[in-house]
């Protein structure tokens, strides 16, 4: 499958004409475990938050710096993403190019390594380059009322998220080194794989609350 279509959720409502592209790239090291989860769970909470219909100006991928190119998810992802209700079908591993880099607007990584290795490969990456878990940080810094109102928007906002978390980046550090990290539970059993997929979820809240300006029904 071409890189221009992977990871466009279902259901998405149509981009306006030369409208803007919006896509986050989460990169782990195999792309079967932790960055599908991701991926997946991004796109679900998405739909869930916005009634089923995700913005076609908005594309969440997923990619691997030591990709498993063409495999499938693990089966205890595939599991995880299920206890979530979110969709599995249809994945297939890549890894990490340069096209992708260029091509993401915003990259979320499992680990501060796998950040490393994103903006080492250039393309002005570092200002757009973050953790999941650090990206989380900066975003519950920052007051909602300042972004762009998503009638403007869904790219519009999540560019201005973007800004925003970079410009704190240097004011909020992490409590300790381990903070920034999603561990990788490739080949443990499926309590690792739900506990690993409980911390991403948790993770992601905040973030697709400031994306979508909905607030997660508990």
């Amino acid at each position: 499958m071409s890189p221009e279509g992977r990871g466009i959720a279902t259901g998405h409502l149509p981009a306006e004409a030369g409208g803007d592209t919006f896509r986050i790239l989460h990169v782990s090291t195999g792309n079967v475990c932790r960055s599908p989860i991701t991926e997946r769970l991004t796109r679900h909470a998405l739909s869930h938050r916005l009634g089923g219909l995700v913005h076609g100006d908005l594309i969440v991928e997923s990619a691997g710096t030591w990709g498993h190119e063409g495999a499938p998810m693990e089966a205890n992802a595939a599991a995880v993403l299920a206890d979530f209700g979110a969709d599995a079908s249809g994945f297939t591993g890549r890894e990490l190019l340069d096209e992708h880099v260029i091509r993401a607007d915003l990259v979320l990584t499992a680990t501060r390594d796998h950040r490393a290795q994103v903006i080492s490969m250039g393309h002005s990456a570092g200002l757009r380059t973050f953790t999941l878990k650090e990206f989380t940080r900066l975003v519950r810094a920052i007051d909602p009322a300042t972004l762009p109102p998503l009638d403007d928007g869904m790219a519009e906002r999540a560019r201005a998220l973007v800004r925003a978390a970079a410009a704190l980046r240097g004011w909020l550090l992490a409590p300790s080194p381990d903070a920034d990290e999603v561990y990788d539970p490739y080949g443990a059993p499926i309590t690792f794989f739900r506990s690993i997929g409980d911390e991403i979820n948790q993770a992601l809240d905040p973030v697709v609350t400031a994306l979508t300006g909905v607030t997660a029904v508990r």
